[in-house]
């Protein structure tokens, strides 16, 4: 076994930064080619302290946007047009596609991929979403389904 300095995050392995004990082979065949590692000596672990500190520096700016995003979003209540049946069923559904531009119009950046929906939506009414704007951080949206 022998120690090495994890330049990104690698699944089931560490997070960047770390350090962690692997096979030889391993690091030699898989994680320097693909430059994921590098090998622990005296001067790679000096750089690896310092590269902890500009991550941990990065996630809590990443966080504090977050939870200012949020706290604008909070009241955030969008309405979407859809054409509908008598029934209120809607010839189609409510897409994520259509959510995010409803926000790009109340001029807010949401992420496609940070949009939950628990189920399509295909009647008209009001619903709510939940939007993932960081592993700490989440958002709930009210959506209004009405008839165009």
């Amino acid at each position: 076994m022998i120690k090495a300095i994890l330049k990104t995050k690698v699944a089931g392995l560490g997070q960047a930064g770390e350090v962690v004990k692997v096979k030889e082979g391993y690091l030699r065949n898989y994680l320097l080619p693909n430059d994921l590692a590098t090998e622990a000596t005296p001067v790679n672990l000096k750089h690896s302290q310092q590269l902890k500190q500009k991550i941990e520096v990065s996630k809590k700016n990443e966080k504090e946007q977050a939870l200012k995003l949020a706290d604008r979003i909070k009241n955030v209540s969008l309405t979407l047009k859809k054409e509908a049946t008598d029934q209120d069923i809607l010839y189609g559904s409510v897409s994520k596609e259509d959510i995010k531009a409803a926000f790009n119009e109340e001029g807010h950046e949401i992420v496609l991929e940070a949009l939950q929906i628990e189920e399509p939506i295909k009647k008209l009414g009001i619903y709510y979403v939940d939007i993932n704007l960081h592993p700490e951080v989440k958002a709930k949206v009210k959506i209004w389904v009405v008839k165009k």
